[in-house]
């Protein structure tokens, strides 16, 4: 287990990021999925004759300056919409009312309870309900100098109907940026549950599980791909020797593969690279099965496919390391959206019924420790020409210390490998901050209609329940505006 470590004064917090040459998981960074930020330790030795400290790169002390793209209207709604969702007991009764009948009725209560759901959580976390709409979200990020990553927040997939429609839907999504200028999309988020059966995926998670335990297990249906699992991967998911997939599974299985690769294509043609998201472990096998696969079809010259990687596991960074030696001997770029994870509940509770250990770090300090390390690792591949990432964080430290990392290594700020990523209507003084600083940096835009993206509402409530620490700093600085501008009206 790693060392705790012990917090300093705050005027001593960025002070400690001039130690360029320490990896990043020297310090903490805070998990995507509601973990609390821990401010890391300045260790450096204490001399009346030290040698000036380097300014943090990204400046996040003048909300004025943040939010000067930012109109008081929409300002106000963000702000009020934070405070609400940082309260346990309207979290608990929004959850409540978004697992209810309720919502999936019909007639004037549904209608009044959808409303509000739209006005609150969805109306702050998603961009829309169609593609117009959340094109008209991305152009309005890119006037604040923003970017969108677009996400058709669909999931869990029943049959291969409901799989062809969510393809065309995904299809839609990418021509739909015919209608903004180039560049204002970075990604499009796709989840493989929505386009292959969710019963299918477990099946081919389990087999790969087994394969895993006995090398000799055939899988005729297996392509050359990047190593899925490693030695320390949890493999309690697949107690009994799976039965082989049936022709109709099988022919199932090239459907979904058949609609990966349309979905592939048409993001090569139009420039955009297809970032695949990560679900929980039950499925995840099968999940990177088929990204690394498509990544090994499409990553021959630049990164159109990337993968995600959710450093709360505990097999995360052997699996990196792995995955990029494959990539490396067979020529291909590997690309890598690094989260910490959004099923933090729900894996320990399975893993627990199970009478197995989490899968997930057991401290805080080794999930922060396991994600600085991975960033580390992926900016090092960039700056050796081999490799590109997405850092996906809230955390505002861990946010210095990489682009510390980028200058110590000489990489661009605005080189085109790099993203920064946030949540849509999360950490937007953060988003603001790397943007001032000159890097790229997304939004995370879901979009969907309100009963559809139903599931990702429910994830980001539940993350985000009485530890919204990752708004702390943003409602703090809104206030700061709010006020500054309502005082400026006055004299």
């Amino acid at each position: 287990m790693a060392t705790r470590i012990v917090a300093p004064p705050k005027k001593v917090l960025f002070y400690s990021l001039r130690i360029l040459a320490r990896p990043l998981n020297s310090v903490p960074d805070q998990p995507d999925g509601g973990l609390q930020e821990n401010p890391i330790h300045d260790r450096s030795p204490s001399s009346s004759t030290a040698a000036p400290r380097p300014s943090p790169p990204i400046d996040i002390t003048d909300p004025g300056r943040l939010f000067s793209a930012v109109p008081t209207a929409k300002l106000i709604n963000s702000a009020t919409n934070l405070h609400a969702v940082a309260v346990g007991p309207v979290v608990d009764l929004g959850i409540r009312v978004m697992n209810s009948r309720m919502i999936m009725g019909t007639g004037l209560t549904r209608a009044a309870v959808v409303g509000v759901v739209r006005r609150t959580f969805y109306e702050q976390f998603c961009g829309g309900e169609d593609t117009v709409e959340a094109a008209a979200t991305v152009r309005r990020l890119n006037e604040a100098g923003l970017r969108g990553m677009l996400d058709y927040a669909v999931e869990d997939a029943e049959d291969n109907p409901s799989c062809d429609r969510n393809l065309d839907a995904f299809l839609q999504t990418v021509e739909s940026t015919k209608t903004l200028p180039q560049g204002h999309v970075t990604f499009l988020i796709v989840k493989i549950s929505a386009i292959c059966p969710i019963s299918l995926l477990r099946r081919v998670a389990d087999l790969l599980r087994w394969q895993k335990k006995d090398p000799s297990f055939h899988l005729p249906w297996m392509q050359h791909s990047f190593p899925i699992l490693s030695d320390s991967t949890p493999l309690y998911h697949t107690a009994e020797r799976p039965q082989p997939l049936t022709l109709d599974e099988e022919a199932d299985l090239l459907l979904a593969q058949d609609r990966l690769r349309r979905i592939g294509s048409r993001c090569e043609e139009y420039n955009i690279p297809l970032c695949i998201d990560a679900e929980y472990t039950a499925v995840q096998p099968a999940i990177d099965f088929f990204t690394y696969s498509s990544a090994a079809e499409h990553n021959r010259h630049e990164p159109i496919i990337y993968g995600t990687l959710q450093a709360y596991l505990k097999d995360a960074r052997e699996r990196l390391v792995l995955m990029s030696e494959a990539a490396r001997k067979m020529g291909i770029f590997l690309g890598v959206k690094l989260v910490r994870g959004a099923y933090m509940a729900s894996e320990k509770k399975l893993a627990e019924s199970l009478g197995h250990e989490s899968p997930i770090h057991d401290s805080l300090q080794e999930t922060h420790d396991c994600y600085n390390d991975c960033a580390s690792f992926m900016l090092e591949s960039i700056a050796g020409g081999s490799g590109a990432v997405v850092l996906a964080t809230h955390n505002v430290e861990s946010g210095q210390l990489a682009a510390m990392k980028v200058r110590d290594l000489g990489i661009s700020e605005g080189n085109c490998l790099l993203e920064f990523a946030q949540l849509y209507g999360m950490a937007e003084s953060f988003s603001f901050g790397l943007r001032n600083a000159g890097f790229r940096v997304s939004k995370y835009i879901p979009f969907g209609p309100v009963d559809k993206v139903m599931p990702y509402l429910l994830r980001r409530a539940e993350e985000n329940r009485g530890l919204l620490s990752a708004s702390a700093l943003d409602r703090q600085l809104m206030r700061k505006e709010l006020w500054r501008r309502l005082m400026t009206s006055f004299f």
